[in-house]
């Protein structure tokens, strides 16, 4: 016997969603909106008889024509009211959700990378974090090429090799010439 667990209700999935982890406005937007629309297609269903059950069947009251199914536009309304409610209470930030990524990726990613993560959920770096990214990149970017390799290239195709792991994590072609050809990033 399956047991049936009560959907949460918008505000409570929010809540527990960025209890796991920050989200991007839209991010979460897309998730609720998911839920959301479960949600409508609970309340528009009639709950299963037991054809042979002849008793549950006449204890189930007569249905009721179902309600018709919120619009799209009462959905969205419905997801973005409860979005300001969210950031009104600082429960969901986007300024946060764009420091914690940058600090999930930055030991491990270049700055093109993590601009194309907050990209891809519609935000962007202030200055002063693309300015301190820049800035320490060629660092970071020979912290990852030491731990992967940790020796210089013997063959032009064990560089580019290497050129191209650095490459995919999002370092800049300057950066990944000048940690793969083997110079110190200490000197500028």
């Amino acid at each position: 016997m399956a047991s049936h667990r009560p959907i949460p209700s918008l505000k409570a999935q929010a809540l527990a969603l960025l209890a796991r982890r920050e989200y991007s406005r839209s991010e979460l937007h897309k998730r609720l909106l998911a839920h959301a629309r479960k949600l409508a297609a609970a309340a528009a269903q009639v709950p299963p008889v037991d054809p042979w059950d002849h008793e549950a069947a006449a204890a189930q009251p007569t249905p009721t024509p179902l309600a018709e199914a919120p619009s799209a536009e009462a959905l969205h309304a419905e997801v973005e009211a409860v979005l300001d409610w969210l950031a009104a209470r600082q429960y969901q930030s986007d300024v946060r959700f764009v420091e914690a990524r940058v600090n999930a990726r930055v030991a491990r990613h270049g700055e093109r990378r993590i601009r194309h993560e907050l990209a891809q959920h519609g935000l962007a770096l202030d200055a002063e974090t693309a300015q301190q990214l820049r800035s320490s990149e060629v660092q970071r970017a020979h912290e990852v090429w030491q731990k992967r390799f940790g020796s210089i290239a013997a063959d032009a195709q064990e560089r580019e090799r290497q050129m191209r792991f650095l490459a995919a994590r999002g370092f800049s072609a300057e950066t990944v010439r000048r940690v793969v050809g083997g110079r110190d990033p200490d000197d500028e």
